[in-house]
């Protein structure tokens, strides 16, 4: 028997409702139901204390109170059936009139108690718990709505109510052995004390009566089911390479919740540590994700950590002076001081002098902290053996977590290398004897830069071997394979890194081989033992084989293997690719290849998507995640058109340069598909979608370089004679540029959202005036790089750059 535990944004809406009583529905067919524990739909809590504030404020709580009614109305009526609507509108409608009239009481009154709080908030619980109830009994038999506040007992503490432990898992397991073979529907976060007045549990407390349930029923398992693949290495938000973990110890999980992962709230684990009883961390919107297990002892992991957490923005208290030296019971006096006033200190640490404590707190919280202190210690201060507080804010805490640490010599080396490389300023360190937890006090503006970096030192493993799978055999590809055996010995010597071609496919034909294909004759190897060619078969042989460190490479200008790019994801296969149309397409598709990629802890790279062997992605990503803000970005990213305009100058004809550039193997067949500016909008776009904008291809305006004519001909050979009949405009147009002393370049601009792509003329004093054959130029124009924008310049195109490009792109993946 097991108890699930659903969090806010699974009662959010109907669509997730839905989700959730498809699980319910799979979950029922057990033979022992579990029990399901309910928060309040996302956002309600927050609303009802909003409401209970203005009340007590004395302002209007009408709107937010319609606002309540309304969400909880629209779900229920999309989800119940119309016959059976009426009963539970009538129901609901009574818990809102009921707090109205509470609410109508604190706002005559002026006054809100914690106890008149913790009944206001219960509404949240009651409300998503006997909705969920009514619409799962349409598919399920024997559904019964449980409201907790009858089973679980507690103190008066309300606002956190300390529980009865005994006696309500005394009450559980009666009302549960009463009711057996019936789905319980149960209120989470509420409780009630012996008058049978309600109290709330806190932070968390859904997550608590999960637990509290849990124990009192000796569950197989506690399954908390919320909005992300379990427990992550770090924050997805800020760390993009943060993967789910599939198992911790209770040890672990409390460390890494305590330090800002709001997965699970600590106290959960209590009841279930005592017990024994794994709890579980799933999706509810991928149920078929395993989620993390959460148990007494975790598999043994080649993991270094766990995780790394953080608490975003904190302030620190600064105590110093003699009077603490070999005082005994001062930090005693201190932190009682603080406890008895509800100030919770997240991080402490001494000098071994005791001439200095340093402690961390909320920041809403540093001054109070600081003022009681001041009342506190008013004769050490007056007398000089303790100097004033002081508070440093804009800082934030950095936790690495596991047990693996724990007597593994350099774990501390490695962190603060890491930050040290990286330039971040440690302000305080604190580790406990049982070596699980590293913190670290950082300035807040250095936090998603140290995460990155300490992430990126601690789940990295340079000595190993990629199994590449690899996606066309053209110009781009042959020249990879001849790269890779070329620098096969230092990649091996230099980097750690072995990279072995396990697949190989053309048009034609494919073939296979675990150890690896070899690299100086694999066109005979694929010629003489290749089979038919077949795309879906060759990714399914590739996730099939489950070799380690399987990279999918895309050498490819086809729509076809982006349609198995989410497939490679989700079978933990990262992905390289030259392949532009994938990240061109509709923003939902990029969005979904960067979100499921992230999910999956895999790597998706395509560095020469823009600037063929530049590092235009990669300096951009840089910027970024350096806490840069780009303002501009101002590029010729097409290596063709930038051949074209560096030689259509003095008696040259325009039609006679792009033949020139055609013969030389830098345009398409069809010349028009570039001068159309297609495959320019596609890196432009790409370059945007990574700057953060959500942009798609029509929001690009493309100024035309070509006339009608030359357009609407019907074949190649009739485009080149459009071309040469439309010489005086091409001809005007660079007479009217050395007339000014400039010159005509292509050029992409993305300003304040806005993209665009057109003919300019530029001067000397641009740095797109002097380029020379096929090369491609950006200037970034950031808040750091604002009087002279960072430019990077090279060639941007031909088969050794871009291949160049998709080689260091996969040994990145390597270096991962």
């Amino acid at each position: 028997m097991k108890v699930l535990k659903f969090g806010g944004t699974s009662v959010g809406s109907a669509t997730s409702i839905k989700t959730l009583i498809e699980i319910l529905k799979q979950e029922s067919k057990a033979e022992n139901k579990p029990v399901i524990v309910l928060s309040a739909m996302s956002g309600v809590t927050n609303l009802l204390a909003s409401m209970a504030e203005k009340a007590a404020a004395g302002e209007s709580f009408t709107p937010q109170l319609a606002e309540l009614q309304t969400r909880h109305f629209d779900a229920a009526k999309d989800l119940v059936d119309i016959h059976n609507q009426n009963p539970l509108l009538t129901r609901l409608k009574i818990y809102f009139n009921e707090l109205e009239d509470l609410l109508q009481g604190v706002l005559t009154l002026r006054e809100l108690t914690p106890k008149t709080r913790d009944l206001i908030l219960s509404y949240g619980e009651r409300c998503s718990a006997l909705m969920v109830s009514r619409i799962a009994l349409q598919y399920i038999p024997e559904v019964i709505f449980v409201d907790s506040t009858t089973l679980i007992k507690t103190d008066s503490a309300f606002g956190q109510a300390k529980v009865n432990t005994e006696l309500s898992e005394l009450l559980i397991s009666g009302f549960y052995n009463e009711n057996k073979g019936k789905l319980l529907i149960v209120t989470g976060f509420i409780a009630s004390n012996d008058a049978g007045q309600i109290t709330t549990l806190g932070r968390g407390g859904s997550d608590y009566t999960a637990a509290i349930f849990g124990s009192a029923l000796n569950a197989s398992a506690i399954e908390i089911w919320t909005d992300v693949n379990g427990m992550m290495t770090a924050d997805p938000r800020i760390v993009k390479k943060a993967f789910s973990l599939t198992d911790l110890t209770y040890t672990e999980a409390m460390e890494l919740s305590y330090f800002g992962a709001k997965v699970i709230y600590p106290p959960t684990m209590i009841p279930a540590f005592l017990k024994k009883i794994p709890i579980v961390i799933k999706n509810t919107f991928e149920p078929e994700f395993e989620g993390t297990v959460i148990s007494h002892t975790s598999k043994e992991s080649h993991l270094p950590i766990k995780g790394i957490s953080s608490v975003n923005e904190i302030s620190v208290i600064n105590l110093t002076g003699s009077g603490m030296v070999g005082k005994a019971g001062f930090s005693g006096r201190l932190f009682s001081l603080l406890s008895r006033e509800q100030i919770n200190v997240i991080l402490i640490t001494q000098s071994s002098s005791e001439h200095t404590i340093t402690f961390a707190v909320q920041p809403a919280d540093a001054h109070k902290a600081k003022a009681l202190i001041e009342q506190e210690f008013e004769l050490e201060l007056l007398a000089n053996k303790l100097e004033a507080p002081v508070i440093e804010d804009s800082l934030a805490v950095l936790a690495v977590v596991g047990e693996n640490m724990k007597q593994t010599p350099g774990m501390s080396g490695k962190l603060f290398h890491a930050l040290g490389r990286n330039g971040v300023n440690v302000r305080a360190i604190a580790q406990g004897s049982s070596e699980y937890n590293i913190s670290v006090i950082i300035s807040a503006v250095d936090l998603a830069k140290a995460l990155n970096a300490v992430h990126d030192a601690f789940f990295t493993q340079l000595n190993k071997t990629l199994n590449a799978f690899c996606l066309g055999t053209g110009n781009i590809g042959r020249t990879l394979f001849k790269q890779l055996h070329q620098h096969n010995q230092f990649l091996r010597e230099k980097n750690k890194i072995q990279v072995k071609i396990a697949g190989i496919s053309n048009s034609r034909k494919m073939t296979f081989s675990a150890d690896g294909l070899p690299l100086d004759n694999w066109a005979e190897e694929l010629e003489k033992n290749g089979e038919q060619a077949n795309l879906e078969e060759f990714v399914d042989r590739m996730i099939n084989m489950n070799l380690p460190n399987c990279v999918f490479v895309d050498n490819t200008a086809s729509p076809l293997p982006i349609t198995f790019y989410e497939k490679c994801f989700k079978a933990n296969i990262s992905v390289v690719t030259c392949n532009k149309i994938g990240n061109s397409s509709s923003y939902a598709q990029y969005r979904n290849f960067k979100d499921t990629a992230l999910q999956h802890g895999v790597d998706f790279f395509y560095e020469t998507n823009v600037g063929a062997g530049l590092p235009i992605i990669r300096t951009l990503r840089d910027l970024m995640v350096s806490g840069d803000r780009v303002q501009r970005m101002e590029a010729i990213l097409s290596g063709t058109i930038s051949f074209i305009f560096n030689n259509f100058k003095g008696d040259a004809s325009f039609h006679d340069v792009v033949k020139m550039a055609q013969e030389k193997g830098y345009t398409e067949p069809d010349p028009r598909d570039d001068l159309r500016g297609t495959d320019f909008m596609r890196k432009v776009l790409i370059l945007a979608r990574d700057a953060g904008y959500a942009m798609e291809a029509s929001d690009i305006v493309i100024d035309n370089i070509l006339p009608q004519s030359c357009l609407d001909a019907q074949t190649v050979e009739d485009f080149y004679t459009a071309l040469k009949n439309e010489e005086a405009y091409f001809s005007e147009l660079k007479n009217k540029a050395e007339e000014e002393k400039k010159v005509l370049r292509y050029v992409g601009k993305l300003d304040n959202g806005k993209a665009t792509i057109s003919l300019q003329m530029v001067d000397e004093n641009h740095p797109f005036y002097m380029m020379s054959g096929a090369d491609n130029i950006i200037a970034f124009t950031t808040d750091r790089y604002y009087e002279r924008p960072m430019v990077v310049k090279g060639p941007g195109a031909g088969a050794e750059v871009t291949a160049a490009g998709v080689f260091a792109d996969l040994i990145n993946v390597g270096a991962n």
